[in-house]
């Protein structure tokens, strides 16, 4: 039997992706906020993704560990923080606490993007549209701006729909041993000095 394990990562970037999307497609205005995307957060967003964490610590992932864990817990925390009030389980998060709460998720994206310079291109498209999303999310929620959510929304498309490649491009490279779709693979002299 071999004792190979599976890649975790295109499990946990296509559960953020997808997600993402649909959250993404309320904050540009196209939809209301409504149970698809709740439930996305809670089944797919939230436990598949720290299923994904677990299971990039038992490979000796760090980052994948603290970043898959980290987001699937921001999902399901995000999904608490909507449900709990009308559940009568605590006050409503007020819009400025929201930016504050949106704001350090957007410092520990922010931290994780810089670890993301040894990996491919795409993750770091993926990190670097996600602290820009926090950091407009955040702005929207301190200032009010409806503008400001608006363009919010559009970066988390591309950046939802950017995890969805980048989760995709390892399944079918993985597939078929070559690059199908690209991803901004390291040098090969990078990728020696990084695993060395």
């Amino acid at each position: 039997m071999s004792s190979k394990l599976a890649n975790p990562a295109p499990l946990g970037l296509m559960a953020f992706g997808m997600t993402t999307v649909l959250l993404n497609l309320h904050n540009a205005g196209f939809f209301p906020l409504n149970t698809a995307i709740l439930s996305m957060g809670i089944f797919y967003g939230g436990i598949a993704q720290v299923i994904a964490g677990i299971m990039e610590y038992k490979k000796g992932n760090t980052f994948g560990t603290t970043a898959f864990t980290s987001y699937g817990f921001f999902w399901l925390s995000l999904v608490g923080l909507i449900l709990m009030p009308e559940m009568g389980l605590g006050q409503a998060t007020s819009a400025v606490f929201m930016g504050w709460y949106l704001a350090m998720w957007g410092v520990l994206t922010f931290f994780l993007f810089l670890g993301t310079f040894n990996y491919p291109r795409a993750k770091q498209v993926v990190f670097g549209t996600l602290t820009i999303l926090f950091a407009l999310l955040s702005a929207r929620d301190f200032t009010g701006s409806v503008f400001i959510g608006h363009m919010a929304g559009y970066v988390g498309l591309f950046c939802g729909l950017s995890a969805m490649y980048f989760s995709m491009a390892q399944v079918i490279n993985g597939e078929y041993g070559r690059t199908v779709l690209p991803v901004g693979e390291m040098k090969a002299k990078e990728a020696a000095t990084v695993t060395a």
